[in-house]
């Protein structure tokens, strides 16, 4: 009995057009994350706090596309976060701690700004890339609904809560003084800011974060990628 083969010409299309969906995909996805950045849509007043989307559109990149395009996708936030920071901060008395082209009186950015801006945003989404990979053939073959809501979401909040550290420690490590002084209060005083922001903003973010990760990303690895995800 003979073994079908795939021709050359077959495979070749096949990848042509397995890079246009991804590139499709990803496209959609950076619009979204400009919609977020650029305009008003991107944050979520809940109470007297505010929560950014930012990060929602580089962990379904994350976890739909790959290391590659979360990462790439974080590349991005960091860009555009850096931009708008830079020509329209919405706090201008912190906005040297994002970007080295601002300043304000005799305090400025520097390179740290770019690192703050850019490092914690690029490992956001190769992080939840490689846990929730890591996770999900974790409980591969198990079949229980809770652990797969756990790969989706534990993810997601990991991934988030990392990016809030990140950015909330280059803050105290590389303008610590001058971002406490901008605020108005004294240096000893600026750790236990920055712990308050964590529990409401940063958990905040978290906690949407885990609902896109299976609430978006489970439907869309079903039903894109013909993958059996329920």
């Amino acid at each position: 009995m003979k073994q079908k083969t795939t021709s050359p010409i077959r495979k070749s299309r096949n990848t042509q057009r397995e890079k246009l969906l991804w590139m499709t995909q990803f496209a959609i996805l950076l619009a979204l994350e400009a919609i977020v950045c650029f305009t008003p849509l991107g944050s979520l007043p809940i109470g007297t706090i505010s929560a950014t989307l930012s990060h929602i559109p580089v962990i379904i990149a994350a976890m739909l596309l790959g290391p590659a395009a979360g990462a790439l996708m974080g590349f991005f936030f960091g860009l555009f976060s850096c931009l708008v920071w830079t020509f329209m901060p919405s706090v201008p008395v912190v906005a040297f701690v994002f970007t080295p082209f601002y300043s304000l009186g005799t305090v400025s950015g520097s390179a740290w700004s770019l690192v703050i801006c850019f490092v914690p945003r690029i490992l956001l989404g190769l992080c939840a890339a490689l846990l929730f990979r890591a996770l999900y053939r974790l409980i591969a073959g198990k079949g229980t609904a809770v652990l797969r809501l756990g790969a989706y979401t534990l993810s997601a909040v990991l991934a988030s809560l990392l990016h809030t550290l990140l950015v909330l420690g280059g803050i105290y490590l590389f303008f610590g003084e001058s971002y406490a002084a901008a605020l108005g209060i004294s240096f000893p005083l600026l750790l236990g800011a920055l712990g308050s922001v964590i529990v409401t903003n940063g958990l905040l973010e978290a906690g949407l974060a885990a609902l896109v990760g299976y609430g978006v990303c489970a439907p869309l690895h079903k039903y894109l990628f013909k993958q059996k995800i329920q």
